[in-house]
């Protein structure tokens, strides 16, 4: 098989670089392959899959007339198996050849299953693809106890939805508190007390060492701090990592994800990378960081696909900066930027009401916002995300920034933005 541009993946950064690619070139071949076996979705709509409140069948981003129009040959339900980058081919897991002039990898990303005693011995779930999603919501039905692996935003969507259905839910979290890569304690502290307000018990800095099955058939886990917490259903929600296995012994240069430059090049010649799996710019400094964000992932997309298609109007990346919006229990949670870690001159804002359970966060540098955090603030993320990445100047307006986030913006992105 012999394809101009091959793109492997079928989520948000695929289908971005395929949409920058046909907008420069109509007619190159394309090849999308992709390990799933649906058509594309988002990985964001898995939750509300789990809850019921999503129908599987309605959540697709394209359909087949998509790629009939756009003219793209589609290969659901196949694997990037290896790459042969040196005679420029791809190997999948059908045993297939692909030789290509172009190739992009948006393969996503994979969860992480912690060494535990036991774990491969009893069932468990696990919450990345639609499939998951699906086979979670069905197995949810008369769950009366439920354990709950990793306090993560996966995670903690998971307990919520359980503990809604009325079952006995268990988180069990390594951190000191839940959602650590996103809040501080304080944050933290309100969301633990609403999922406590709501029946579900939290083991925090707590790790599961081992696993098995007690006498009634049920699943136990065993913890450090001594307690074995039981239930009928366990989700395993501890962290995702690139599924990039496909790249070993071919040469390109690999971290923590696949190493790409500015304008999402790897190190092997005529291939890009972006997603889940793209190890990019950090906007906050020089490092290269793994940033698994909606928005991030449409950028590096968009970029490698105008870089492949030669279009010249591309950009170069400017860095990654995270964005996370979180429900739950009625209340909205906000997470965009940095805490300020790693600049000793950075200004921190912060108002913490735990009575109401309001909560807002902001850290400036030089008058230019570093990252904003809030529980029950009226603030637009993309927004805010926008303040950052045009680092503008806030200066003029910081008094009524640090009053009012959301009016002050507003008023100046109506002065200023174009």
């Amino acid at each position: 098989m012999q394809t101009r541009y091959l793109i492997a993946g079928s989520s948000h950064a695929a289908l971005s670089a395929l949409h920058a690619i046909r907008m420069a070139d109509a007619d190159g071949g394309v090849t999308l392959v992709t390990r799933d076996a649906r058509l594309p979705y988002s990985p964001t709509v898995l939750p509300y899959v789990v809850s019921g409140r999503s129908d599987p069948g309605r959540v697709f981003l394209r359909d087949e007339e998509y790629f009939r129009a756009h003219k793209v040959d589609y290969l659901p339900g196949v694997a990037l198996a290896a790459l042969r980058p040196q005679d420029q081919t791809a190997v999948l897991a059908d045993g297939r050849t692909v030789c290509y002039e172009k190739l992009l990898l948006a393969t996503g990303a994979t969860p992480v299953i912690p060494t535990v005693e036991g774990l491969s011995g009893v069932p468990y779930h696990v919450l990345r693809t639609l499939d998951d999603a699906v086979g979670l919501h069905q197995a949810m039905s008369g769950v009366r106890e439920a354990l709950v692996l990793g306090g993560g935003l996966i995670g903690m969507h998971a307990a919520e939805n359980l503990a809604r259905t009325g079952a006995k839910v268990t988180v069990i979290e390594a951190e000191a508190h839940v959602l650590s890569a996103y809040f501080d304690a304080d944050a933290s502290g309100i969301i633990e007390a609403a999922f406590s307000a709501n029946g579900v018990d939290l083991h925090l800095a707590s790790r599961a060492v081992s696993a098995s099955r007690d006498e009634r058939g049920r699943i136990r886990l065993t913890l450090g701090n001594g307690h074995s917490p039981a239930g009928d259903l366990l989700l395993v929600a501890t962290g995702v990592a690139p599924a990039i296995g496909y790249v070993n012994g071919c040469g390109i240069q690999c971290d923590q994800g696949i190493l790409v430059d500015e304008r999402m090049r790897t190190s092997a010649d005529d291939v890009w990378a972006a997603g889940d799996v793209a190890q990019a710019r950090d906007f906050f400094g020089n490092a290269r960081v793994l940033n698994g964000i909606l928005p991030d992932a449409v950028e590096q997309g968009r970029i490698a696909g105008m870089q492949m298609a030669g279009d010249q109007a591309a950009k170069d990346y400017a860095g990654g900066v995270p964005l996370n919006t979180y429900s739950f229990f009625g209340k909205q949670a906000l997470s965009v930027g940095t805490d300020g870690r790693g600049f000793a001159d950075a200004e921190v804002h912060k108002s913490f009401d735990p009575q109401t359970g309001r909560y807002l966060k902001i850290v400036m540098r030089e008058d230019r916002l570093l990252g904003i955090f809030s529980i029950d603030r009226w603030i637009d993320a993309g927004v805010m995300w926008e303040l950052i990445l045009r680092r503008t100047d806030l200066g003029p307006v910081k008094a009524q920034f640090l009053a009012d986030p959301q009016r002050a913006a507003r008023v100046l992105m109506s002065k200023t933005w174009r």
